[in-house]
C-alpha cells in the first residue's frame, strides 16, 4: 500500500479507525527525505495499516493543532486514539517494532486510561 496525503479536509475520516501512521514532514527537512523511502517500503509490508503524510507546510494548521515542532514526527493512531508521537526519523528496525506494539495494544485498557486521565 501506499502513502496517503493528509490534509485538513480528510485528516479525522482517514484516521478515526484502525491503524494510522502519521508522517509530519516537509520538503526542505533532509532527515524527512532520508526516512521516506523507509515509511514506504513499511508501508508495502503493512497493507492493513494505513501510512499517512502530513506536508507540515502545506498542512500547517494540522501541524500546529498536534504541536509538531520538529520533523519528521512519526505519530500511531488506532483507532482514533493517538498512542505515540515522538520527533525523529526512525530507522527501519524501530518502526517495524513501533508497528508491532502497536498492534498488541489492548485498546479496551488504553481507553480506559485516557478516561482517567
Amino acid at each position: 500500500m501506499s502513502t496517503v496525503t493528509l490534509t485538513s479536509e480528510n485528516f479525522e475520516e482517514k484516521v478515526g479507525e484502525g491503524i494510522v501512521l502519521v508522517d509530519f514532514w516537509a520538503s526542505w527537512c533532509g532527515p524527512c527525505v532520508r526516512f521516506a523511502p523507509v515509511y514506504e517500503r513499511s508501508s508495502e509490508k503493512h497493507p492493513d495499516i494505513t501510512f499517512a503524510k502530513v506536508d507540515t507546510e502545506a498542512e500547517q494548521a494540522i501541524a500546529a493543532q498536534f504541536q509538531i515542532t520538529s520533523i519528521p514526527t512519526i505519530m500511531a493512531v488506532r483507532d482514533g486514539v493517538i498512542v505515540y508521537a515522538q520527533p525523529g526519523a526512525l530507522p527501519e528496525s524501530a518502526l517495524e517494532m513501533l508497528i508491532e506494539k502497536v498492534q498488541e495494544l489492548d485498546m479496551d485498557e488504553v481507553r480506559a486510561k485516557v478516561e482517567t486521565a
